[in-house]
Order: structure tokens, then C-alpha cells, then sequence
């Protein structure tokens, strides 16, 4: 299947449109300066670029950087989880239904995430499965936290495990950040706020118990897992020596931590290599976020950059780990 990208971002025609028609319904506009669009999103300006709606212009991409197929997950800031609970639940539907529509244009080259309406956990389980039925998606995008509440919080308990029984895997990528302060200058709600609200959800799943109740959900991390690789080994130390992470459960972070999957997007080679040594070969997979300008120009150049990289371990991240996450081919045992 070659090279399979599982972190890639659209925001579909059909929701665009959608946001033109109502902007106040949706908190969000779309403008035209220059005869190119624009998204703000609570004043942040980004400029719609073809590869985030245009099907084509997004196959042409791939096969510019040499990837063959890629796994479309509905960007950042049309997730809506401050929406009314209706109007969360008509915005995912309409993301999903856009993004199969993409999919259907390319269904050899694409593969569809689906996104769910999360303020409202028992419409979010409606929309999975009607998703589930209608598309086939093997994955849900799911933000590292919702509105300021951890993934692992209860209320959404309900919501994970309807994933797992469907054997889908979660894709968790950070939107906002659970902690604030200091984040507003120099775009570090990004470069720190991201990786740390990644290595939050990692922290509040493996201390709550939630995995103990989870014991098949699988969990892809954007962005190399953000803090968690470089610092697992002191939840590991803390869990040992400290009574406060035993409160719910008598599992090591250490053993929840082989459970989680990562992309590769540290923006470091070395960074990577340390990633593939902590994990596995067989947890990691390609990530570009594309088309956003924090992904790389060549994101292939950028596996082949890290450093002692064998062959058997370039073949898991660049396509096994990937196949074997979607359901779509049986791989070799772990290595």
C-alpha cells in the first residue's frame, strides 16, 4: 500500500458553504480578499488553501511528497464543541458527509476520520453509528480535551467505549489546552500548548482508571505524543513512589504507555528516532498535518532523515502500522 499518512486535515466544501450561509449560527466566517478565501475562527485568520477542500488539489499534493494514501481528519477549527448541542450535532454531519463525499472522489488514495459532536455524548454515539454504518470509517478525530473537560472524564466514558466495541481507533489531536497561562505571545497556545494538553490526556487517561475499563481502545497521538515520550519515565518514577496516581488504579503508566500510537511529526529526526526507540517501530506512523504550515515541506524526506533507520523499521511506520490500525491488512507480528 506504500506510504499512508494518518494525520491530514480538510474542512469540507459542504461546511464552508454551510458557514457562508450562517455565519453567526456557526461563530465562524469565511471572507474573500483578493479572490482567495479566508477562515476566522474567533479572530484567528488562516487562509482556506485548495488542499483543505478541493479533493484534487489535495491528490496532487500526495503525489508530490510520495504519499499514497491518507487518512482526512476535519481540522482543528471546525471542531464546533462550543456549539449548541444541535447545531455540534448538524456540523458533524455535515463534516462527515463531506468527507465521504471526498473519499468517494479518491477511495483508493483516501481514507475518512469521522468527527462527532462531543458536547452532547449521546448524539456523539448516534452520529458514530450511523458514520460506522453508512461510510465504513475505521477512525473518529477526537480532541485531546473537550471545552476544558479531559478526554477521560466520564461523562464521554460512554463515547470511547462505543469506538472500542466498533474496533475503531481514536485519533487524538489537541484544539485548546486544559492549562492557559503564559501561552498568548509568540503562538505557544501551539509550540507548548499542543504537545502539553497531549501529554494531559495521556496523564488523566492513564492515572484515572480509564484505561483499566478501556482494555482494547486504540489511540493514535498527533504530534509525536507530545511531552510524554521525553517524560514518561518520571510518571513511571512518580507512580512508584507517590500514593496520589495509585488512587484508581494499580496500573504502571510504563504498561499504559505500550498501548498508545504515535505520529511522527516531532520536527526533529533525532526527536523521531528517540520516539521509535520509547514505543516501537510498530506504534509509529507517518503524520503531516497537512496542509497547516506546522507540517513539513517533505514529510518523506523527513522519515528518511531519521537517524540509524532500518528497513524493517521505515516499512512499519511508512505503511504496517498504519494498515494494521485502519483494518486493512493483516501484519507481521510485533516486533
Amino acid at each position: 500500500m506504500g506510504n499512508i499518512d494518518l494525520h491530514n486535515h480538510v474542512i469540507p466544501e459542504n461546511v464552508i458553504q454551510a458557514i457562508k450561509r450562517e455565519p453567526e449560527k456557526f461563530h465562524t466566517k469565511i471572507e474573500e480578499k483578493g479572490g482567495k478565501r479566508y477562515f476566522d475562527n474567533h479572530g484567528r485568520i488562516a487562509e482556506l488553501l485548495p488542499e483543505f477542500h478541493d479533493v484534487e488539489a489535495k491528490v496532487e499534493w500526495m503525489n508530490r511528497v510520495k504519499l499514497d494514501i491518507a487518512a482526512i481528519s476535519v481540522a482543528p477549527p471546525i471542531y464546533f464543541y462550543g456549539l449548541k448541542p444541535e447545531t455540534g450535532l448538524e456540523a458533524a454531519r455535515l463534516a462527515n458527509d463531506g468527507i465521504a463525499q471526498m473519499v468517494a472522489k479518491h477511495p483508493d488514495r483516501l481514507r475518512g476520520m469521522a468527527h462527532l459532536p462531543m458536547q452532547d455524548p449521546d448524539a456523539a454515539i448516534i452520529e458514530l453509528e450511523r458514520v460506522v454504518r453508512e461510510y465504513k470509517f475505521k477512525a473518529v478525530e477526537l480532541a485531546t480535551s473537550i471545552e476544558g473537560a479531559p478526554l477521560a472524564d466520564p461523562k464521554f466514558r460512554k463515547v470511547l467505549k462505543t469506538i472500542e466495541q466498533f474496533g475503531c481507533f481514536v485519533f487524538a489531536h489537541p484544539y485548546q489546552c486544559l492549562a492557559h497561562g503564559g501561552m498568548d505571545a509568540y503562538y505557544m497556545h501551539n509550540f507548548v500548548g499542543f504537545p502539553l494538553d497531549t501529554t494531559l490526556m495521556l496523564a488523566h487517561l492513564m492515572f484515572s482508571g480509564a484505561l483499566d475499563e478501556l482494555k482494547t481502545l486504540r489511540i493514535l497521538c498527533a504530534h509525536g505524543g507530545g511531552f510524554m515520550p521525553y517524560q514518561i519515565g518520571r510518571f513511571i518514577h512518580g507512580f512508584n513512589v507517590r500514593s496520589e496516581p495509585r488512587m484508581n488504579t494499580q496500573t504502571s503508566p510504563g504498561e499504559f504507555f505500550k498501548r498508545f500510537y504515535f505520529d511522527s511529526l516531532t520536527h526533529h529526526p533525532q526527536s523521531t528516532r528517540h520516539l521509535i526507540d520509547m514505543a516501537g517501530a510498530d506504534r509509529i506512523v507517518i503524520g503531516t498535518d497537512h496542509p497547516f504550515d506546522m507540517g513539513p515541506d517533505d514529510p518523506m524526506a523527513a522519515i528518511d532523515a531519521i537517524p540509524n533507520l532500518t528497513a524493517g523499521e521505515r516499512e512499519w511506520v511508512c505503511t504496517l502500522t498504519a494498515q494494521s490500525l485502519l483494518g486493512e491488512d493483516r501484519p507481521p507480528r510485533r516486533i
